[in-house]
């Protein structure tokens, strides 16, 4: 028994789509003015976010081209379709930021022995743009699908450029007047730590996906406990659940049901209480049980018998 929602998928990714567009838009032209002031005033924290703010770009590229590439039919081989795609665009976003805030934590080292004068004044100008529009981008993203991990990517990803902002704009505020140009360096280093926990965390989830771990929320003890208080059934075996992409779990069991149920009942019914059972208490819309009478049991056992004598 398999439930789908393929079409709120469908006009999710659509909805999304729109919002990384702009998101693109506001992130390149933002690029632009930060290169030149970063330039202009000599400043490693400017050259940083607009360092991220290249990988921003890239990032929203990447899952642009990777939102279209799952919402296309499956072939003949990929029955799952391409849901996955989104999935691999968020893991190659961590593996950015995680080079990105490396590069930034070794350049500030490097200048913390000589850090280099800035200009303050113009400083503050090109981070408060900065901030400005990495806040425009986060209230367009924040209306998006929070569950889905493409979108998260991006998300993460404008939210750290935000801070480094801030961050910029106060180095500039310090520099302008105290003229301690140290604090350059220092912020760098700052912003680095920022992002590295938000990477680490987004590549941890993608790698559970990637693995088919059961999802986080996920009980499966809990699961096979619900399933096993369904009418008729005596047992749940070959019980695993998955991720197919951010937001859509799968999940699959044997069940053994007494021959009374099935006969007074018919696998329909069954089959019905099965998946409402995981829908209603767990969330789960995407099921296939494969219901087997009491009777049949010995064949199972005789079965996987043979597999370990194969095995071995």
């Amino acid at each position: 028994m398999g439930h789908g929602h393929g079409h709120g998928h469908a006009a999710g990714r659509a909805a999304d789509r729109r919002r990384l567009r702009w998101v693109l838009g506001v992130t390149a032209v933002v690029l632009l003015v930060e290169v030149v002031g970063a330039w202009i005033t000599g400043s490693l924290a400017l050259l940083a976010d607009a360092g991220h703010m290249a990988t921003d770009a890239g990032a929203v590229v990447l899952a642009l081209g990777a939102s279209y590439v799952a919402a296309l039919p499956g072939g003949r081989g990929s029955t799952f379709g391409y849901h996955r795609a989104e999935v691999v665009a968020a893991g190659v976003n961590g593996l950015a930021l995680l080079a990105v805030c490396g590069y930034i934590a070794v350049t500030a080292v490097e200048r913390l022995g000589d850090p280099p004068e800035v200009d303050g004044l113009p400083l503050i100008g090109f981070a408060l743009v900065g901030l400005a529009a990495n806040v425009a981008s986060l209230l367009i993203l924040r209306r998006s699908d929070a569950g889905s991990l493409n979108i998260r990517g991006a998300f993460n990803e404008v939210l750290a450029d935000a801070l480094g902002s801030v961050v910029a704009v106060l180095v500039g505020v310090v520099v302008w007047l105290w003229g301690w140009y140290l604090i350059d360096p220092l912020a760098s280093l700052v912003i680095a730590g920022m992002i590295l926990p938000r990477a680490l965390v987004l590549i941890r989830d993608v790698g559970r996906v990637l693995l088919e771990i059961a999802p986080s929320d996920l009980d499966v003890e809990q699961v096979r406990h619900h399933l096993l208080h369904a009418p008729g059934v005596v047992e749940v075996h070959d019980l695993h659940a998955w991720t197919i992409t951010s937001g859509l779990a799968s999940l699959s069991a044997h069940v053994t049901v007494t021959d009374a149920a099935l006969a007074e009942r018919g696998v329909g019914a069954i089959l019905d209480d099965l998946g409402e059972c995981v829908a209603a208490h767990f969330d789960v819309q995407h099921t296939t049980f494969q219901v087997e009478p009491e009777s049949h049991r010995d064949h199972e056992d005789l079965g996987a018998l043979h597999e370990v004598r194969e095995a071995r």
